[in-house]
């Protein structure tokens, strides 16, 4: 920019802020006079929410309301650990046995050794350098299979390596 058009832009910056600085100090102050809501009464606040179908309480009635729905629950709680303590004592004579099941995704890209940690961290197997081990052994390390493949606890070592590697 040269000398001119600098001092010309300067101008215009200075008459529009001196046109803006007018119109804010001397101009019409037309503004909407708020009103301001008056508080409602205690009374009024109760009467309004009644109306609107609300129910209202003092402390002392929600504390009663509150120890009424406690003993309730207890009472209804009591019955039906008695209902299920004459059932446990038909069935004590069954075991349980707990699995589990992970359902793992190989991707392409992905090593024995991702997939010995993936089953080590679902506690499928105990080591994944024995996984690992064993499918270099056999030769499979790369026949690893992409693809969802469902394994669960009570699968062997040989059952997971076939589910997994061609």
């Amino acid at each position: 920019m040269t000398a001119n058009s600098l001092r010309s832009f300067a101008g215009g910056i200075l008459i529009a802020a001196s046109v803006c600085g007018a119109v804010y100090f001397f101009g019409s102050s037309d503004v909407a006079q708020t009103q301001a809501e008056e508080k409602m009464s205690i009374d009024e606040m109760k009467s309004t929410l009644a109306a609107e179908g609300y129910f209202i309480y003092t402390e002392e009635e929600w504390q009663e309301q509150l120890e009424y729905v406690a003993a309730e629950a207890y009472e209804q709680a009591e019955a039906s650990i008695a209902s299920q303590g004459d059932e446990e004592t038909e069935e004590t004579n069954e075991t349980v046995e707990y699995r589990t099941k992970l359902i793992l995704t190989v991707s392409s890209g992905m090593t024995s050794i991702d997939v010995g940690n993936a089953l080590v961290r679902a506690d499928i197997i105990d080591n994944s350098m024995a996984f690992f081990n064993e499918v270099e052994s056999r030769g499979l390390a790369n026949s690893l299979r992409p693809g969802t493949f469902e394994i669960t606890s009570d699968m062997s070592l040989d059952e997971v390596i076939s589910t997994i590697f061609k």
